[in-house]
């Protein structure tokens, strides 16, 4: 299960590697996002990290969690949609 926007990667992934464990590909990393108990599992370039909105995420998430990340990773607390809104325009770029 996964989706593309535009040609850039941000996905849901569901390839599994040992012990059902989602395979990050190299040059992308993981965050976990959603405003509600149910978390979706994003995979996203690393690319992304260069960008002013995903650092402002980032400082809300730590604003928010500090270092202690309930869901074991990295932990956006913003919607889906807003997490879809941010990427998207950076594809777009």
């Amino acid at each position: 299960m996964g989706f593309t926007l535009t040609s850039k990667i941000l996905r849901r992934s569901s390839s599994k590697g040992k012990n059902d464990e989602i395979v990050i590909p190299r040059g992308h990393f993981s965050v976990y996002v959603g405003d509600t108990q149910f978390k979706k599992k994003f995979v996203v370039p690393i690319s992304y990290l260069n960008h002013s909105c995903v650092q402002e995420l980032l400082n809300q998430a730590g604003e928010e969690f500090g270092f202690d990340y309930p869901m074991g990773g990295v932990t956006i607390p913003c919607s889906e949609e807003t997490f879809l809104n941010v990427t998207s325009q950076l594809n777009d770029l």
